[in-house]
């Protein structure tokens, strides 16, 4: 499996490369920003891309903008974002379209190599991975008040009986 990856620390980067490549697998290219990124790609043609969420040169979501660009581009290639935040929002947009072959990870995962290596084999395969931590705050999530919020005991009851087809 051909691995690009793409992270602005450049220790981090590396040890992930080694980590990669004594697992098995083939890290064809590295990129430090997401500029960069899209030629690596290009040239590459990788299996699987693994990529920082922000990036230089603002340091907000160019890796992930950099991603969902090339999925777009190449709807067959495998993303793995990773990211030391637990950004719900990044996850939706990324799982939105086509959740095949997508995952998102913390970092801290990462510290984990079974698992990750695990997961690099689950997202190249084209399934989908999330961090736990991450669905935990999608699925903590609370829903916004509505006008049905307001109703008393009794005004619900009666709305509950009218949906059964009652008279109010």
């Amino acid at each position: 499996m051909r691995i690009v990856l793409a992270d602005d620390s450049a220790l981090f980067r590396e040890a992930l490369a080694a980590a990669l490549s004594e697992a098995g697998f083939d890290v064809v290219a590295q990129a430090s920003d997401a500029l960069s990124l899209h030629d690596l790609v290009r040239s590459t043609d990788p299996d699987l891309l693994i990529v920082d969420v922000r990036m230089p040169p603002t340091g907000t979501t160019e890796g992930l903008d950099a991603a969902v660009q090339m999925r777009a581009e190449r709807p067959s290639l495998a993303i793995l974002i990773l990211s030391q935040f637990v950004e719900t929002r990044h996850v939706l947009r990324l799982l939105r379209d086509a959740p095949e072959g997508v995952g998102y990870l913390l970092k801290d995962r990462v510290g984990n190599l079974a698992e990750f290596v695990d997961a690099v084999r689950r997202v190249a395969g084209g399934g989908s991975v999330v961090d736990p931590e991450v669905v935990a705050r999608l699925l903590g999530r609370t829903r916004t008040p509505g006008p049905l919020d307001a109703l008393t005991p009794r005004e619900s009851q009666v709305l509950e009986l009218m949906a059964e087809g009652r008279s109010n």
